[in-house]
């Protein structure tokens, strides 16, 4: 599943799997983020759509569920953080 440790000369692509309900097929809202499918966080596309694929097909029968991989990596950049948090 996911690797324990990451090489420092590896490149980590971090990568969320998150799955619901929707309100509508149509449109991305989720109908209650009490009950939001976190799969997990992952260090490249590869294996964060292998746990995405697996969430998806185990919910094929409902079509309201959808899962996403968010590619976090894009979202954050350690280097530029200047946040205190």
């Amino acid at each position: 599943m996911n690797k324990p440790l990451q090489r420092e000369n590896e490149k980590q692509l971090l990568h969320i799997v998150i799955g619901g309900e929707l309100d509508d097929v149509n449109k991305v809202y989720f109908k209650d983020l009490n009950t939001l499918d976190f799969i997990g966080a992952f260090p490249d596309h590869a294996s964060a759509f292998n746990a995405w694929k697996s969430a998806a097909q185990q919910t094929v029968d409902n079509a309201h569920m959808r899962y996403f991989i968010i590619h976090a990596h894009r979202l954050i950049d350690p280097e530029q953080d200047h946040h205190d948090h």
